[in-house]
């Protein structure tokens, strides 16, 4: 791992992502939050003060050691008791069925594999568990969608992996899930090529891909999907 992953990165995740108002949205994400919790890309600690008061522990992954220093002064700060875990999302050292809330945040854009990463958190979760994901991703207007695949090998260098182009609700949706709420939005403070966002809970479906939600176009914090 370079030195710009783990040293220069994590200040850059905590500057962009750490606003006020993406701390909000971390927050309404998280407040059904219950049970035992995994969170998958960690980073440096952003969602520990955006659980409930109720979860007093976590397990989390993340395979970047230079995240888990930058994370040390919330983890100190924090009452959330956290299990952290070196490594990646695609290959998860948990039994099945192990977590009734599994967490992402600004994860699966750069994950290597998040097909695979999606198959182990439809593993680990139990069946009556949900999935909470708040992703950033393809938009659906053609000319934002040009600029975004354009843009994506300059930002997997910029962002440590990052896609700006991953169409977030079929990949989820394809890898066995069920949306049982759903907003698809730009957000304000950010340009529309790295700006707009899916914030979900999911369930297991009983079979990957029959949920079909179609195309639709997003506005701020426009709810798209209510089950």
């Amino acid at each position: 791992m370079g030195f710009y992953s783990k040293y220069l990165f994590p200040l850059f995740v905590d500057w962009v992502l750490g606003q006020p108002q993406i701390t909000e949205l971390r927050r309404s994400l998280l407040a059904e939050v219950k049970g035992r919790v995994l969170e998958i890309g960690f980073g440096t600690g952003l969602n520990l003060a955006c659980y409930p008061s109720a979860i007093r522990e976590i397990t989390v992954v993340d395979p970047n050691p230079g995240m888990q220093r930058r994370a040390r002064r919330r983890l100190d700060s924090s009452e959330v008791r956290v299990h952290p875990h070196l490594l990646k999302g695609e290959s998860l050292p948990f039994p099945d069925s192990s977590f009734e809330s599994i967490v992402t945040t600004f994860t699966l854009c750069s994950i290597g594999d998040p097909s695979q990463a999606l198959a182990e958190i439809r593993r680990v979760l139990k069946g009556d568990g949900r999935f909470f994901l708040l992703e950033h991703g393809l938009s659906p207007e053609d000319a934002v969608q040009r600029w975004q695949r354009r843009l994506t090998p300059l930002q997997r260098k910029l962002g440590d992996g990052c896609h700006l182009d991953r169409e977030m609700e079929s990949l989820v949706t394809e890898a066995g899930f069920e949306f049982k709420s759903l907003k698809m939005f730009y957000h304000p403070s950010f340009p529309k090529i790295a700006g707009y966002f899916y914030q979900g809970i999911a369930a297991k479906s009983k079979s990957p891909g029959n949920f079909d939600a179609g195309k639709r176009k997003g506005s701020f914090l426009r709810p798209i999907l209510k089950f």
